[in-house]
């Protein structure tokens, strides 16, 4: 019905596929390009999440730099808005993948701290 107020919400689902080792991969040309481009996407992702657990701890607000990446940048509303954020770390046990899942071990201790908070808005 036109009276009802409508309530409107979003989905965001993004695989992060990890970090891109050129030697590993053996990439040359545009898939190395693209490797190093997904690393430091990665790279600016991890210092948000570092600088919005810092301020969850001190309760001081924060000032990520969400901007310097399009992941980031796309991804503000949901690490520190009205949001409910979900994120889930793949991990590997093969001993050779060890340096990787240590990584991301780390990478999912500091998101853990990161509070957000989803209210319906009026």
């Amino acid at each position: 019905e036109p009276d009802q107020p409508s309530k409107v919400s979003q989905t965001h689902l993004v695989d992060l596929a990890g970090s891109e080792r050129a030697g590993r991969t053996k990439a040359t040309g545009d898939r190395l390009k693209e490797g190093a481009a997904i690393n430091q996407s990665l790279s600016t992702l991890a210092r948000v999440i570092s600088e919005l657990a810092k301020s969850a701890k001190s309760k001081k607000k924060p000032n990520p730099p969400f901007r310097e990446s399009k992941l980031t940048y796309i991804l503000k509303e949901s690490l520190c808005g009205n949001s409910k954020t979900v994120m889930m770390a793949a991990i590997s046990p093969n001993f050779l993948d060890y340096d990787e899942t240590l990584s991301t071990l780390k990478f999912a201790q500091s998101v853990k701290q990161v509070q957000t908070k989803a209210v319906q808005n009026a």
